[in-house]
């Protein structure tokens, strides 16, 4: 099976080096710039376990190929648009596409123009790109992979994603999997940005009812559209964010405060806009889109 990463920072470097190792065929989509370094120095992964430097095959999109059988979307939201139509060239009748992104916007848009291609995909990894090297911070590394509308993944697609060092699975309702961690997302963005610091110093300073408010308001949401949190999910997203001492941050807060591009429109901006369709009122959501769109 041939397989092409759509990107390699964070996410794509860390799956993408872990299915290479395992021996599996492993083409990078990439920019002329990413290209040139890649093929000078190679594909650095550092996990809590090892690191190593492998070289990789690349292509760019203005570069001709034979269509895939799998393509991993694994860029940012920011970068999604970009490569979106970039994807045809490289897709053809018997290729399938698994977007590993946040929230859920990109898998409406991916639907609308590869119909039939697209499953879904849910990725749990803490990784960073550090200058070109993809550091990964703590060792879970799990993907999970679920049909849309009906669809099955095929079999030749979970034994090509089942390698050592990723806990894999195939999981029945994928769209409540991702709605689950998006209200999460969202939620735990809407704590930090609001309050501007980590979990603990928000409780400290009195901010337990709010945090409770903020989860509660994202899972409205999903409720609303059909998919509502797991009791398991709902005490996990509130273990976390209500862990006396914490220093939890959201990883959308952390981009905004290094002044890096955020997926802030994609992951709260989308879900205020659904909210909006469903009529479910987001008042907490609604100010920290305020506060961020105005550069506070």
């Amino acid at each position: 099976m041939r397989i092409l990463v759509v990107g390699a920072g964070a996410t794509g470097g860390a799956f993408g080096t872990l299915l290479q190792e395992a021996g599996r065929d492993v083409t990078y989509l990439v920019r002329p710039r990413k290209q040139e370094v890649l093929r000078r120095d190679g594909l650095r992964f550092v996990s809590p376990t090892a690191d190593r430097t492998n070289a990789v095959q690349t292509i760019t999109a203005q570069d001709g190929s034979e269509a895939f059988d799998l393509i991993l979307v694994t860029v940012k939201a920011g970068a999604f648009e970009g490569v979106l139509g970039e994807l045809g060239a490289f897709a053809g009748p018997g290729t399938s596409i698994i977007p590993i992104l946040n929230g859920m916007a990109h898998v409406d848009r991916l639907e609308q123009q590869y119909p039939g291609k697209v499953l879904g995909g849910l990725a749990r990894i803490v990784a960073t790109l550090d200058g070109d090297v993809v550091r990964q911070r703590v060792p879970l590394t799990s993907l999970m992979v679920g049909g849309l509308n009906g669809k099955a993944v095929p079999s030749d697609i979970s034994d090509a994603l089942d390698v050592p060092g990723v806990e894999f699975s195939v999981v029945e309702d994928v769209l409540g999997a991702l709605w689950e961690k998006w209200v999460f997302i969202a939620a735990a963005g809407i704590v930090n940005c609001i309050f501007r610091a980590p979990v603990g110093r928000i409780l400290e300073a009195g901010g337990e009812s709010r945090i409770l408010e903020a989860i509660s308001e994202t899972e409205a949401v999903a409720a609303a559209a059909g998919h509502p949190v797991s009791d398991a999910g709902h005490t996990q997203a509130v273990g976390i964010l209500t862990e006396p001492g914490s220093a939890f941050t959201s990883s959308l807060y952390r981009d905004l405060t290094a002044g890096l591009p955020s997926e802030a429109e994609h992951i709260l901006g989308d879900l205020a806009r659904r909210a909006r369709e469903l009529n479910v009122p987001t008042p907490l959501l609604d100010l920290t889109l305020i506060q961020i769109r105005a550069g506070i």
